[in-house]
This record gives structure tokens, C-alpha cells and sequence, in this order.
């Protein structure tokens, strides 16, 4: 979640540096390689509007934290066990090979 006004910035490429702390874990699940790439080697400043295009934002309001809590309230109001075993399977799955997806 963001506001439309908030930049974004992988700020490595600005000091010859490439990214770590998990960077090209993350946009793999996020964005296509090309935008991965270009954002990683050119250190381009984006908005929050630009992020949610691109699929970096889930959704780009004036109030996150607010629009954050009502998803989080809608969440709560369901199975405890579906969501869990929901967030398990697409973490174990989402980047895996379909024999392993079908096996999980």
C-alpha cells in the first residue's frame, strides 16, 4: 500500500553497487524481469501511481494505513486455518516448478 505522491527507488545503481537484502528475490515475485532490470540499473525514482502500474504497489490510495486495516479486518473475519494454509501454499509455491506445485 501507498500514497500516490510516495518514491520509489532501488538507489543501489546510483553508487555502483547492485542490490542486496533480498532485491532480486522480491522483484522476481513482483515485476517482470525487464522492469526488475531497468529499475535496478538505472536507480529511476518512481511514484507510488507508477509502483501500483507496475504491480511493486498492491494499491495506491490517499490513506494506506487506513485502506491496509480494511483488508487486514476483512482477513481476520475469515477461517484462521484458510488463511494460513492459503499463505503457505503461495509461499512454498508461487516461484517453484509445477511438479512441485502439484505435489504441494
Amino acid at each position: 500500500f501507498s500514497t500516490p505522491d510516495c518514491r520509489l527507488s532501488i538507489m543501489e545503481a546510483r553508487w555502483g553497487l547492485i542490490p542486496d537484502m533480498s532485491a532480486s528475490i522480491t522483484l522476481r515475485e513482483l515485476v517482470r524481469i525487464d522492469v526488475a532490470k531497468e529499475l535496478t540499473m538505472t536507480g529511476r525514482i518512481i511514484s507510488g501511481l507508477e509502483g501500483e502500474k507496475i504491480g511493486l504497489v498492491t494499491r495506491c490510495v490517499d490513506q494506506p494505513m487506513e485502506e491496509a486495516m480494511k483488508v487486514a479486518k476483512e482477513i481476520v473475519e475469515r477461517s484462521p486455518d484458510s488463511v494460513a494454509a492459503t499463505k503457505e501454499l503461495f509461499q512454498s509455491t508461487w516461484v517453484a516448478d509445477d511438479e512441485k506445485c502439484l505435489k504441494t
